[in-house]
């Protein structure tokens, strides 16, 4: 067992890919996503390219994954980044106003927690913990 953990560690350490269950949002995770793709409709109205506004992103997402997903913000596994960054190519892509980016991005990421939520369970987001705990 000690085997397999110091393995473990130093595959996450040197950056090997380790198997991992996919990450569960939040609503709270969905809203500040959807904030996201609210500034970046706002930062396409202020003249901010596709281009640009998506390069910045792709090395915003690619440096957190040196860490641990539990360590990242929104985007801790292959499926939220892919979620976020269709929303952000349609910001661009079917430009409309910030707001309706917004709704959109809130709806498609609070149906991914409908689907993968357990009805039994309601979890804080990460960071984020329940009254009794702070």
């Amino acid at each position: 067992m000690v085997a397999k953990r110091a393995i473990t560690l130093a595959a996450v350490l040197c950056g090997f890919p380790v198997a991992a269950t996919a990450h569960d949002l939040t609503l709270a995770e969905c809203i500040e996503g959807s904030d996201f793709i609210k500034h970046a409709a706002m930062s396409r109205e202020n003249g901010m390219t596709r281009e640009n506004f998506l390069g910045r992103m792709e090395s915003d997402i690619k440096v957190p994954r040196q860490f641990p997903p539990q360590l990242r913000w929104f985007v801790q596994d292959r499926d939220d980044e892919e979620l976020l960054t269709r929303a952000a190519q349609q910001v661009f892509d079917a430009p409309h106003e910030p707001e309706r980016h917004q709704s959109d991005f809130l709806a498609a990421c609070t149906a991914r927690v409908a689907i993968t939520a357990d009805p039994h369970q309601v979890r804080p987001a990460a960071g984020h913990g329940t009254s009794e705990e702070r």
